[in-house]
């Protein structure tokens, strides 16, 4: 068996893009599945709570961690093979998820140009299913490779198995704490559509006069959009959308709408409605509203920020009065989208 090279009271400031400077008790680079399966056959280490760390961009850290943060570090991304239809790529747990997008678009496959600049880690994609523009991970996943924990065994998961949901899925559920992502493949479309269902993605074209789009034209224009919207981790700390979009029944959609006509909101396919919480928020009041060194960013209320020093609770704090004023101006009640340790 290999020394694992742990680092103690490990600083977490710069591997959580609130931000936050937080310590864990022990931290530990993965590469492979082996350095996994080391820990899980380690008396001390096996019986430590267990961080699995990819950018860092879906966490807000509330106090420090008492256990041993895994950091995922795979790299590598390849096609594997093709059939008709699609085209499969592959990519480490590891890899840099916008990276990942562009590396499919220089070798002019399309599919998952609507997720461009998604901050995060490809292997943390599939577990909060992330989405963007009308496309989520589930209409582009494939497979994925996971380590247990329990049994120190490599297994895979298809598409159904992973149980993909609105920003959920099966490892926020039953393999939660138990299994980690190694690497994810997709399938994307050898016959490729441009998916424009978003008014903000068509505007954005039109302004470039692009009638037609590639694949690459609309990545660019979802970049753009992106890049004007939300702040960039790197010059002010933030975990992208803070709170998930409420989808409500449609009786209770339609007696918002009789008391707020501007309510904005979105049909599912369940007969349900998906509310904008970014709306919500902002007619509370919230936008570009700060309680100490935790702010609402100005030009999205949907984002929370660390204006500079804040410490995790103060960031939590500041999400529930946000979440207390929707509640009582609008029966709804926001969920956070980032995990809270």
């Amino acid at each position: 068996m290999f020394p694992i090279p742990v680092q103690r009271d490990f600083s977490l400031r710069h591997l959580n893009t609130f931000g936050i400077d937080a310590k864990a008790a022990a931290y530990l680079t993965v590469d492979d599945a082996d350095t996994l399966l080391a820990v899980k056959n380690d008396k001390e280490l096996s019986v430590l709570p267990r961080l699995v760390l990819g950018g860092g961009s879906n966490l807000l850290l509330t106090q420090d961690f008492a256990g041993l943060v895994l950091h995922m570090r795979s790299a590598g991304m390849r096609i594997v093979g093709e059939d008709e239809t699609f085209v499969y790529v592959t990519a480490a747990a590891g890899e840099n998820w916008h990276r990942f997008v562009q590396w499919t678009l220089d070798l002019g496959l399309g599919g998952l140009e609507n997720l461009s600049l998604i901050p995060g880690s490809v292997g943390a994609a599939p577990i909060q299913n992330i989405g963007a523009y009308g496309i989520e991970v589930k209409d582009r996943f494939h497979s994925l490779t996971a380590f247990d924990f329990i049994d120190g065994k490599t297994f895979t998961l298809d598409n159904a198995a992973c149980r993909f949901a609105y920003r959920d899925s099966v490892f926020k559920q039953e393999l939660r704490d138990r299994a980690v992502v190694l690497d994810v493949t997709f399938g994307l479309p050898k016959q490729w559509q441009a998916n424009m269902n978003y008014a903000d993605v068509m505007q954005e074209l039109s302004l470039r006069q692009i009638t037609v789009p590639s694949p690459r034209d609309i990545a660019d224009a979802v970049i753009a959009i992106r890049t004007r919207k939300l702040p960039d981790p790197a010059q002010i700390g933030n975990a992208g959308s803070f709170f998930k979009n409420p989808i409500v029944p449609a009786q209770q959609r339609e007696a918002l709408l009789a008391q707020h006509p501007q309510l904005v909101s979105y049909p599912q396919p369940d007969g349900g409605y998906k509310l904008a919480a970014g709306w919500l928020i902002d007619q509370c009041g919230w936008k570009g509203r700060s309680l100490g060194a935790a702010g609402v960013y100005e030009k999205q209320a949907l984002v929370l920020v660390n204006k500079g020093g804040a410490s995790g609770k103060e960031i939590a704090a500041l999400a529930q009065a946000i979440q207390a004023d929707v509640q009582a101006r609008f029966g709804v009640k926001l969920e956070p989208e980032p995990v809270f340790i």
